[in-house]
């Protein structure tokens, strides 16, 4: 009898052991927790420019992109527009690489830089009397479910376009530009991926008004 005590005594004990080596186990911060994903707009254009070619358009100095403080950080934000449309979420474990902004101006730079010389605001270099000035503002960058299963990135951004005018800047033009992209998946990647699509349709949109805007002023 003695020692079929003791075996259940051990036994016992054994099955404690092991159900608080399980909770401590789950509770424990040394729990590795994982590992959000980071997204950016990809490498962009990887065809090499020849280095004397001559810029076939005018010089144009790319402002900062100003965005609202819901789109200041890296989050990947997206709206239910079945169920709550005024609320943007967040994605637990997806984030930009930097704020959507800053991504949006690179592309921009990128893409009309092929065909112009693009200059910063504070780069503290000379530019023509006449450059015309381009300025952004990020108003939406998300990803809009109109149901469970079906979702498109959506971005709607302002751009203005000022010339110098006795030490200040005179309105040239303004535009509000409003893109969605279908999203493929009904997850994060869909959305970067939409977004993505939506970012680079936008900043072709621009180049294009661009180009109209300065055409119409050789015109005067």
């Amino acid at each position: 009898m003695k020692s079929i005590a003791n075996s259940l005594y051990f036994t016992g004990a054994r099955a404690l052991f092991v159900c608080i080596a399980l909770v401590l186990g789950a509770c424990s911060p040394l729990q590795p927790h994982p590992r959000a994903l980071v997204f950016d707009f990809g490498p962009g254009s990887v065809a090499a420019t020849a280095d004397n070619r001559m810029a076939p358009l005018p010089s144009l100095v790319l402002a900062e992109v100003e965005a609202n403080a819901a789109l200041d950080s890296t989050a990947v934000l997206y709206r239910l527009a079945y169920s709550d449309v005024q609320q943007l979420r967040p994605y637990a474990q997806a984030r930009w690489s930097m704020a959507p902004a800053l991504l949006l101006r690179q592309r921009l730079r990128e893409h009309l830089g092929q065909r112009r010389a693009v200059l910063n605001a504070a780069q503290g270099m000379v530019t023509p009397l006449a450059a015309l000035s381009l300025h952004l503002e990020l108003d939406e960058f998300s990803q809009l479910f109109d149901s469970v299963d079906r979702s498109s990135g959506l971005v709607r951004l302002r751009a203005t376009v000022g010339q110098p005018a006795g030490g200040t800047e005179r309105l040239v033009a303004q535009r509000s530009f409003v893109v969605q992209r279908p999203a493929s998946t009904a997850d994060a990647t869909g959305g970067v991926r939409a977004l993505t699509a939506a970012a680079d349709a936008v900043v072709d949109e621009i180049a294009v008004w661009l180009e109209q805007v300065e055409n119409g002023l050789g015109a005067k």
